[in-house]
């Protein structure tokens, strides 16, 4: 059934807003190419206003007790957890994932929450009494001001909580970007936030493309960016914050390799890695998109992944007993298919071919169909690019130690894999990876949200990460105070 589009609203000093620029974008269902949206295309003068309303709001917020700055957030995990089959809906027909992929986003996401309610705890400085004769000193932790993050177009529902609820719990005002691809879940999460009772200013929502991300690189009120996004962008978006004076902490692009044991137990390994593979149709940042099989290894796996990736049915992610739905748009598609062309041309073979198959009902929809090319080149386009899409590269090596000599061997260092039932092989591989998320016997390797989500190299740039701790550090500066209180004065009282 066709509806008519939602024309979405930007939220800025705790009033809903449509754009003065009077530009908008279109959002489409990515299983059915239908409008389902549109989306403000904001100008920089609207992203003043943003900022200049969170930067009003702080000073009240941040002289808010942290006790009592965490209780919209507890509110806001029980609004999360009323509307979680509505929210997952919209991330579905905005995305494209499965309904439980996106139902699954949204509880990682509350778990953010979950941690961020601990911020009394976490905001924690420390002191020493006596340092010198009659001198104390201690270390407090202070909220920066004014920032913001822009959010993907993968996770539209998690990586937001990913930075949203520790900046605000420690006494930051927060700007919100989200991908102008997918913004109705955005639209329904800070509308949550508004219900939670989050005063006005604390939380904004500027909708937008890149001039808006412009605008708030630029903005000399916004202290700190958070981003998420490919390496092209991340680069971009932390030369130019940093540039102006910044923190930013900026998460890449990525291609996470997997190492196959001949001891591995090969259903298990097979089941993992091809949702790790063609989970989310690929598009998330731990996708597993190259297998390295060693040894004996190689027989059974490929045989086993094969097969499933033949036989993983694909369609529209609201329909029952879907496993993997669309890529985001015609040009991603697009860009998936000429890449293994490429992969096929520097001499890979073609095992299962995603490429030109369709979906009943859906001949319009964005699909490509899980792909698996083996005999790449290791230093090849297809073997050292982000596809970003359902495809599973093959490479073959003699043992663990050539296998981790592939695995090191690019620019990236989001994610690594080992399937083995040893654990010396386990330790090895362990020590000598270079990535920020290992995994072994896991082909998402995703912390948990007391955990940091590291990455490495061109994966990651910045210092601290998001989650956890770092996310603490990340949205605080540190104040030493250094005192003194000579006990002749106190003969005066």
């Amino acid at each position: 059934m066709t509806t008519a589009p939602v024309e979405l609203l930007n939220y800025i000093g705790g009033a809903w807003r449509r754009t003065a620029s009077g530009e908008r974008g279109d959002v489409h269902d990515p299983a059915t190419n239908e409008r389902i949206a549109y989306v403000p295309l904001s100008a920089a003068d609207e992203v003043d206003a943003a900022v200049r309303a969170a930067h009003e709001a702080f000073p009240a917020w941040r002289e808010t007790p942290v006790t009592e700055r965490i209780q919209p957030l507890f509110k806001l995990k029980w609004l999360l957890e009323r509307d979680i089959g509505e929210l997952a809906r919209t991330i579905t027909r905005e995305s494209g994932k499965t309904y439980a992929e996106s139902e699954g986003e949204m509880r990682r996401g509350i778990e953010n929450i979950e941690v961020a309610c601990g911020m009394p705890i976490m905001i924690q400085g420390w002191n020493n009494e006596d340092i010198a004769r009659g001198i104390d000193e201690h270390l407090f932790r202070q909220p920066l001001g004014v920032v913001t993050a822009i959010a993907p177009f993968n996770f539209p529902g998690m990586i937001p909580l990913w930075f949203l609820p520790y900046a605000v719990a420690a006494g930051n005002c927060f700007v919100l970007k989200p991908s102008e691809r997918v913004p109705m879940t955005t639209q329904h999460l800070v509308r949550l936030c508004e219900e939670a009772g989050f005063p006005a200013g604390v939380v904004s929502l500027v909708n937008g493309g890149k001039p808006t991300v412009d605008a708030l690189l630029d903005h000399p009120l916004v202290r700190a960016v958070s981003f998420v996004g490919s390496t092209a962008v991340a680069k971009y978006v932390y030369s130019r914050a940093t540039a102006n004076g910044k923190r930013a902490q900026c998460q890449g692009g990525a291609k996470n390799p997997a190492i196959i044991l001949p001891d591995a137990d090969m259903d298990m390994a097979t089941r993992i890695l091809a949702d790790s593979a063609f989970g989310c149709a690929g598009q998330r940042c731990l996708a597993t998109s190259v297998a390295i099989t060693v040894g004996d290894a190689k027989a059974p796996f490929t045989e086993r992944i094969v097969e499933d990736a033949a036989t993983r049915r694909v369609g529209s992610g609201l329909d029952e007993g879907v496993q993997m739905g669309p890529v985001i748009n015609a040009q991603s598609k697009a860009r998936i298919i000429d890449l293994v062309g490429k992969g096929e041309a520097e001499g890979g073979e073609v095992l299962v071919d995603g490429r030109g198959r369709t979906v009943d009902g859906f001949a319009d929809g964005y699909f490509v169909h899980p792909t698996v090319v083996s005999g790449v080149d290791p230093r090849g386009t297809l073997a050292t690019t982000e596809v970003f899409g359902p495809v599973l590269t093959m490479l073959h090596a003699d043992d663990l130690d050539g296998a981790i000599a592939l695995a090191n061997d690019r620019t990236y260092g989001n994610q690594a894999c080992l399937f083995t039932t040893s654990g010396a092989a386990a330790r090895a591989f362990r020590h000598q990876v270079r990535a920020g998320n290992i995994g072994i016997n896991l082909g998402v390797a995703a912390p948990m949200a007391f955990f940091p989500f590291s990455g490495w190299g061109d994966s990651f740039f910045g210092d601290l990460h998001a989650q956890g701790a770092h996310g603490v550090e990340f949205y605080t500066e540190t104040k030493v105070v250094v005192e003194r209180w000579p006990s002749t004065w106190s003969r005066k009282f």
